[in-house]
């Protein structure tokens, strides 16, 4: 019981003053509801949302599919996926927007990427959020929805990991 009171404690110390060590960050899931799929309409997606240094990019995509990471824009703009800096292939990868510049992703489907299933995202400085926003491109369509983005401040994770930490002692 001693252990499950001092667990407790640091939970909510951590919950009270880890909000403010640990800044906001962005969970974008590429596509939205729909992820990427070669139905979804990455560009509408994409256009007009800012990526900084701490945000994450979810890809959520079925076995068929596969996500090739590339060097540069020409190897992005030929969907020339034989020198891929990553391949992404788990179904669900979250990838941490971890410098500035430009990263570049494409369906390892050739057919997919000519058509559309591609992204290519600038990456700008940390808490970067006024006058100049990053720029992000893809197919050039015009936006048609809102994306569901979803911001996590760190007390947030520090309340869910206690409260897991609560359960697991609690069953045992």
């Amino acid at each position: 019981m001693a252990i499950l009171q001092m667990v407790m404690v640091v939970v909510v110390v951590a919950a009270t003053y880890g909000g403010e060590m640990a800044g906001a960050q962005l969970h974008h899931v590429v596509g939205g509801d729909q992820g990427w799929d070669p139905s979804s309409d990455v560009a509408s997606w994409s256009s007009g949302r800012s990526f900084n240094v701490g945000d994450k990019i979810w890809f959520a995509y079925s076995a068929e599919e596969s996500i090739a990471e590339l060097n540069n824009k020409e190897e992005y703009e030929s969907c020339d996926v034989s020198n891929p800096i990553r391949m992404y292939t788990d179904g669900l990868d979250g990838i941490p927007l971890d410098g500035e510049g430009i990263r570049y992703f494409v369906s390892s489907k050739v057919e997919n990427c000519k058509n559309g299933l591609k992204l290519h995202v600038e990456v700008g400085a940390l808490g970067n959020s006024g006058a100049e926003m990053p720029k992000v491109a893809v197919a050039a369509e015009p936006p048609t929805t809102p994306s569901g983005s979803v911001r996590f401040h760190g007390n947030f994770v520090f309340l869910l990991v206690g409260l897991w930490l609560w359960v697991c002692f609690m069953t045992v």
